[in-house]
């Protein structure tokens, strides 16, 4: 079974209320061979919402009470998005998920870069705290650029 960002399936839960559909993603749901969830809404989050950043550290730097996730406005929400995460995982968990893509550059699923926590638009190398926590509890995390090995098993491309 495979976890999928809901945001990549076309829901529209992104901070700024839209979706990024990849229909091969949404395909597989589809096809019953994978679940979507958002872990941000599942952390309490509205949609829309402000743009979040890690701010002071990597996400494992968040999961050690050494940096936060804050808002364009300065709003912490370091809890919603660690509740969220937490939530995700025991969804992912209760669906055997062995692989999930995960929404690239997002605070929550980016799996590859980040944002660098000014709001400036600028990334840097790491992971968002879903993604973060999915790798600690030995799922593998991909994102919808790096996805192309699953949709070809399941013969989508």
């Amino acid at each position: 079974m495979i976890g999928i960002s809901a945001c990549l399936t076309g829901v529209a839960c992104r901070y700024d209320g839209r979706s990024n559909l990849v229909q091969p993603l949404d395909q597989l749901i589809q096809q019953g061979k994978a679940v979507s969830f958002c872990p941000e809404v599942l952390g309490g989050l509205t949609t829309p919402r402000e743009p979040a950043e890690i701010v002071g550290g990597t996400a494992e730097d968040v999961w050690l009470g050494n940096a936060k996730v804050i808002t364009i406005s300065g709003e912490d929400v370091t809890e919603s998005f660690q509740a969220g995460a937490k939530r995700a995982l025991e969804q992912a968990q209760q669906a055997k998920i062995t692989v999930a893509v995960l929404k690239a550059n997002s605070p929550s699923c980016g799996s590859q870069m980040v944002y660098d926590g000014t709001f400036s638009g600028n990334k840097i190398i790491g992971s968002g705290l879903t993604a973060a926590l999915f790798r600690q509890n030995n799922i593998q995390v991909v994102d919808e650029h790096t996805c192309d090995f699953l949709l070809e098993e399941n013969k989508l491309l």
